[in-house]
């Protein structure tokens, strides 16, 4: 039942033509885009969760974690090249496998996108209050005289009650892409120059600052087990969440000029400038101050999280412990103001993830309606600014509200469940695709495609089983919910099923 309805894709492009968004992105603002979505609380927050499952093996995960996404990148590639419209995986599963498996796709999706907006402005929160912490506003006033009380700093899964500041930005970041999406991909051009900008800053002090002894012992959990969520491939399965957003990329297809030549340019170009930074950045905090794990009496590595980590790094220093390490390492290497700075640049370019997140959800949403499996009110056009409105509106009041209430180290590894099971999915429509129809223009072709695309369901298959039995538990109970959804209205609303287009 769930194989039933494939819709044509010569039908998925013609109805796109029908209700069409405007084509304004050329391929340097989607390669910006997709590094603005890479480039975020991964590198900057989850370095120090990394540390805590593998220690300076976590570099190892960063490659692995990257080879499974570049596997991907070219599935993702082919399909957007073929099929330029908005949606992602969801169109693409729906024109190869069908409604239903696309539909669970698009809500697994939401985990991908929505959570992780959520979870970026968690991470981004995390540095803004240490930057009010330690800094004094150059003399203007005592040092941390700004700081929010701690109650106001996480919400009450974290410690906290409210996090105030992850709220905010959510709603700031909500309201610039209902003004219009060139405006968001200028200012994120901005954002990402910053980014880059703080990271070849840390690379040129911790990279230097780098000596042989911090890197021993370098696996200190050993490689993991499936379901156990520790060690390198533990690590790999989190530190996934750093690489998470290229794919947004091909969410603004339908939105992109030339989209036959950039959306291929724009997924990889992304993904190659991202793995370079990450190999130097982890190689710099790993080996110039040290990233060993925190063991418990037993000599089993806390988990990330855990009420018993929590005790551990009060009043600790380890990296591990800080929820702003890349700041952190360069403070403990004795530039305390430019460790401030890197810290202000994280919180001055953060934003730029959540905008992309936001953004890239909003569309598959938008897609979806279009197709009649969610109601056709939700992807109605703003008269004006020419974008999705509702659904931009209805988005990022739900990421907010949920950033001010959860931790962002659990809520990584629920976004990398839905990630991993969309690009499981995208690598088998390429495949099922070259079969049916080979000839179909493909102006974009992934390389040794029967080796590539096996190669990428095996590697997401095996960091979706490192994740841990918890977040599979939650991954599950999610796509159960969304096939009730599909069910009660989806299926019986299909413009496809009915034989209607989108109004």
């Amino acid at each position: 039942m769930l194989f039933q309805r494939v819709k044509p894709l010569d039908q998925i492009l013609a109805t796109a033509e029908k209700k069409s968004l405007k084509r304004q992105l050329g391929p340097i603002q989607l390669t910006l885009m997709g590094v603005g979505a890479i480039i975020g609380t991964g590198i900057f927050v989850l370095t120090a969760e990394a540390g805590q499952k593998a220690g300076p093996g976590m570099m190892i995960a960063f490659i692995i974690a990257a080879v499974v996404c570049g596997l991907a990148a070219l599935a993702y590639a082919e399909l957007a090249s073929m099929i330029p419209v908005a949606g992602s995986a969801y169109t693409y599963t729906y024109g190869v496998l069908g409604e239903g498996l696309a539909w669970i796709v698009g809500w697994a999706l939401v985990l991908e996108y929505a959570i992780a907006a959520g979870t970026v402005a968690v991470g981004w929160s995390g540095y803004m209050n240490g930057f009010l912490l330690h800094t004094n506003f150059f003399g203007l006033v005592g040092e941390g005289a700004l700081a929010l009380p701690e109650s106001l700093r996480s919400g009450p899964y974290a410690g906290g009650t409210f996090n105030l500041l992850a709220f905010l930005i959510s709603i700031v970041i909500t309201l610039l892409l209902i003004v219009g999406t060139s405006k968001s991909a200028k200012v994120n051009a901005v954002l990402v120059a910053i980014k880059i900008v703080a990271l070849s800053a840390f690379i040129l002090i911790a990279v230097p600052a780098a000596s042989t002894p911090n890197f021993h012992p370098f696996l200190p959990n050993g490689w993991g087990s499936p379901l156990g969520g520790i060690g390198v491939l533990g690590a790999a399965a989190s530190i996934f969440f750093a690489y998470v957003g290229f794919d947004a990329v091909s969410t603004a297809a339908e939105e992109t000029k030339n989209p036959n030549r950039n959306i291929p340019i724009g997924l990889i170009g992304s993904l190659a400038v991202c793995t370079v930074f990450y190999l130097l950045v982890g190689y710099g905090a790993a080996g110039a101050i040290g990233i060993q794990p925190l063991f418990g009496p037993d000599g089993v590595a806390f988990h990330p999280g855990s009420p018993e980590m929590a005790a551990a790094c009060k009043g600790s220093e380890a990296l591990v412990c800080s929820k702003e390490p890349l700041a952190h390492v360069i403070r403990m290497l004795g530039h305390g103001s430019i460790g401030n700075w890197i810290g202000g640049a994280a919180v001055i370019a953060l934003p730029s993830v959540i905008l992309v997140m936001i953004y890239g959800q909003t569309r598959i949403f938008f897609t979806m309606s279009r197709d009649g499996l969610l109601p056709g009110g939700l992807s109605k056009l703003h008269p004006r600014f020419n974008t999705p409105h509702v659904l931009t509106l209805i988005t990022g009041v739900a990421v907010s509200l949920f950033a001010a209430m959860f931790p962002v180290g659990l809520l990584a590894d629920i976004t990398n469940s839905g990630t991993l099971f969309a690009f499981m999915m995208v690598s088998i429509g390429v495949m099922v695709l070259r079969v049916r129809e080979p000839q179909r223009p493909r102006p974009f072709r992934t390389p040794l495609v029967w080796i590539i695309c096996p190669l990428a369901m095996i590697g997401c298959l095996m960091l979706f089983l490192n994740l841990g039995a918890i977040t599979l538990k939650l991954f599950f109970g999610w796509a159960a919910i969304g096939l009730v959804v599909y069910f009660a209205y989806g299926r019986r609303k299909s413009h496809l099923a009915n034989g209607t287009e989108a109004a």
